[in-house]
């Protein structure tokens, strides 16, 4: 099977076919150039066989370079449009039918994926990329490991250590599931139309096993959440409102091995979650919704 990739001039085309113009609501900037997602698909490690769930395909331009790594995909499209054409684009250059799944759909609502993929690879807009992902590595733990393309400012969040200035709520929720790091830069001029922002790709490796229950993970990003809400204020003070003042959460806090004095973008994720362990242990009320 030889699979051919997509170029400026049909992508254009294409969009043209299906009276699709680019709009900043959807995260619309198509890749155009070919190195650019056969970037991403090296960056992802992608080989022969493995099957891979790409979010908003979009007109296709990485969904083949993925096939033409030799994986099958599901790909997860929102845009009606844009999930009918696809098969037919990938079947004009060269993919075996069976080779790829579209699923029309939400990718917040999906709670299924055909072939039950290991790898995530997307080019993800800016107002959905961190609550796709974690929807998708919460509802989905086959996936392991995967590389996005986001926009620079949420791919460094993501990958940000505790105690740096962009660390933060998401930073710990996503290393929850696993490890995250930068895994390449790109050019604004590999898009149509053209972004006003910077992307980066953004890597992650999940953890082997599960790092704790589904009770566990959603008390700890309670937690996580009250932390960051007031940004720079001690622990004591920040989660308060949750444990029932600054006493008791001092008291949880000192249990859990944290300083009261600490502040929320000090601690990583095994910290939050030695909190949460001790919260459940003395039984206060955390709001887990």
């Amino acid at each position: 099977m030889t699979v051919t990739l997509l170029g400026a001039t049909e992508i254009r085309r294409l969009a043209a076919e299906l009276d699709v113009v680019p709009t900043k609501k959807l995260g619309q900037n198509f890749v155009v150039d070919a190195n650019t997602v056969r970037k991403i698909v090296q960056a992802a490690a992608v080989r022969p066989g493995e099957r891979v769930v790409e979010v908003g395909p979009g007109l296709g331009s990485l969904t083949l370079a993925i096939l033409e790594a030799g994986a099958s995909v599901t790909a997860v499209e929102i845009d009606h449009r844009l999930a009918a054409r696809l098969p037919q684009t990938a079947v004009e250059h060269g993919v075996d039918a069976d080779m790829l799944t579209v699923v029309d759909a939400d990718a917040l609502r999906v709670t299924e994926l055909p072939g039950a993929p290991a790898v995530l690879v997307a080019n993800l807009p800016y107002n959905v990329s961190v609550p796709v992902l974690l929807h998708f590595l919460e509802t989905f733990p086959y996936l392991q490991r995967g590389v996005v393309m986001v926009q620079a400012e949420v791919a460094e969040r993501l990958a940000a250590k505790p105690g740096s200035k962009i660390y933060g709520s998401p930073s710990v929720k996503a290393a929850w599931y696993g490890e995250w790091k930068l895994a390449g830069t790109v050019s604004r001029q590999v898009f149509w139309p053209v972004p006003n922002v910077d992307s980066l790709l953004v890597g992650f490796d999940r953890t082997e096993g599960e790092r704790g229950s589904e009770d566990e993970r959603r008390r700890t990003f309670a937690i996580v959440d009250a932390a960051f809400n007031q940004r720079r204020k001690m622990l004591r003070q920040a989660l308060s409102g949750l444990l029932g003042g600054s006493a008791a959460a001092s008291e949880v806090l000192i249990a859990a091995g944290v300083a009261p004095t600490a502040r929320g973008e000090d601690l990583t994720v095994d910290d939050y979650q030695r909190v949460a362990q001790e919260v459940a242990r003395v039984g206060d009320a955390v709001v887990t919704d």
